[in-house]
């Protein structure tokens, strides 16, 4: 079948500081967070002038897309403007029955994969009979126009014989083993080191941007933690994102950084995607590989990876944005 459009799916992030403080509600909503701790997040927004990147970053992939796909590209947010549920009644009007989804996350997770189809699921419902067929493209942490761009940005950092910190978002171990989010990852490190032509064993996954409470345990090391000491020189590679907003900005060029440079340790920061010509290229082959109806993608998501029944029932609204952070 032919997708009569795509639909990029994303977080969202605040476009003025008057939004921080109800975007940042959304995103804990049903859960139980103190408002300091939204005090305090909401304090790193004002940092950036009270708007995060994440939503020109989006404005900027939808526009190369529609020039590359030739099809109409639709975007819509989890948290903020433009809603998901409002972009999905606006295709309904439009008169699109069937949407390949583009998430713009890499990796299998409830958070990068199974929130998102419950967004999808949710929005549908709101739209009612007309809503669009709506399928979502596959995790593409493997893909070589996401590793590409990546590897590209390593080899442009000539990392020599400094080490090389790989970093993704940190997830709560309870949702880690539910899923294969670290596998990927690992995945990702090892096609990303040999694109580069760099000695894996000098390239090290680590973790950044945990926001759960200190008594739940989540994946590490954190990045700050595994800061070289006694070298000149760390490069950091963010692949577990694909556009540079908010959690990368700050908690990469501005705590990490500190933090190295606390130390006397000169942080390269390589770019993430963005709207590489091969990410943009790759977003056409996903959609092509679902409408051949036979993906080459060999590995499927564990069974129950984004089964919501499996996400701890203690949790409040089930774990959403666990590991989602900033935007």
């Amino acid at each position: 079948m032919r997708f009569d459009a795509v639909l990029v799916l994303s977080f969202g992030g605040p476009e003025r500081p008057e939004d921080v403080l109800p975007f940042l509600q959304n995103v804990v909503a049903g859960r139980d967070v103190p408002p300091a701790r939204l005090e305090q997040v909401a304090a790193q927004y004002m940092r950036m002038g009270g708007r995060s990147p994440i939503n020109d970053q989006n404005r900027a992939l939808v526009a190369a897309l529609g020039d590359a796909l030739g099809r109409p590209v639709y975007w819509g947010n989890r948290n903020w403007e433009p809603y998901v549920e409002d972009v999905v009644a606006a295709m309904a009007a439009d008169g699109v029955e069937s949407a390949a989804v583009f998430v713009t996350s890499a990796y299998s997770s409830y958070s990068g994969c199974g929130q998102y189809l419950e967004d999808l699921a949710r929005a549908a419902r709101a739209a009612g009979a007309a809503a669009p067929r709506m399928v979502k493209l596959r995790p593409f942490f493997d893909h070589p126009g996401f590793v590409g761009p990546l590897a590209e940005g390593l080899v442009a950092a000539d990392p020599g014989g400094a080490p090389v910190l790989m970093t993704a978002h940190s997830i709560p171990l309870s949702m880690a083993r539910r899923c294969d989010y670290e596998a990927q990852l690992a995945t990702t490190v090892s096609l990303v080191a040999g694109a580069a032509g760099v000695d894996p064993a000098r390239c090290t996954l680590v973790y950044q941007s945990r926001s759960g409470p200190p008594s739940q345990p989540w994946l590490g090391p954190d990045i700050v933690e595994a800061l070289p000491e006694d070298v000149p020189e760390v490069v950091v590679v963010p692949v577990g994102f694909v556009s540079d907003h908010m959690e990368v900005v700050h908690d990469l060029d501005v705590v990490a950084a500190e933090a190295a440079a606390a130390r006397g340790l000169r942080l390269v920061r390589t770019p993430t995607p963005g709207t590489h010509p091969r990410f943009v290229q790759m977003v056409g082959e996903l959609v092509d590989e679902l409408e051949s109806g036979s993906p080459p993608w060999p590995v499927p998501c564990r069974p129950g990876c984004c089964d919501l029944t499996l996400v701890p029932p203690d949790s409040g609204r089930p774990a959403p944005d666990a590991g989602a952070g900033l935007a």
